[in-house]
């Protein structure tokens, strides 16, 4: 069993900025890659940003150049440092985390954490 927790959601004014953290623990050997999904209001989960174990990143077009993802592979840990937010950043944010699996990587989630940016 793998665990995943996040932190860091909150409220806060367009423009301003927040830091979400996941920490994942459980029976972990190895994390081929972590990352941060959302799902706003009526629309479907989205990838905002992804990190291999290597650190090679990817970021969805809207996040490119606002956030940014690092992790801490050491302790099992992946953040998600968000600026210059908008409301339509505003949605639940999930941690996701791609563990070995036999031909494939097997998926773990967080329980999510909201995000409201509204002044």
């Amino acid at each position: 069993q793998v665990q995943l927790v996040e932190s860091g959601g909150g409220l806060v004014q367009p423009g301003g900025s927040l830091r979400l953290s996941c920490a994942a623990s459980g029976s972990i050997y190895g994390i081929n890659a972590m990352g941060w999904y959302r799902q706003a209001p009526g629309k479907e989960r989205e990838l905002v940003a992804r990190i291999t174990s290597g650190g090679s990143t990817n970021y969805a077009d809207s996040a490119l150049g606002r956030f940014t993802i690092s992790r801490d592979n050491a302790k099992n840990m992946v953040f998600l440092q968000m600026n210059s937010l908008k409301p339509e950043d505003t949605a639940v944010y999930y941690c996701n985390a791609a563990l070995p699996g036999w031909g494939r990587s097997v998926d773990y989630w967080g329980k999510g954490t909201l995000v409201t940016v509204s002044s």
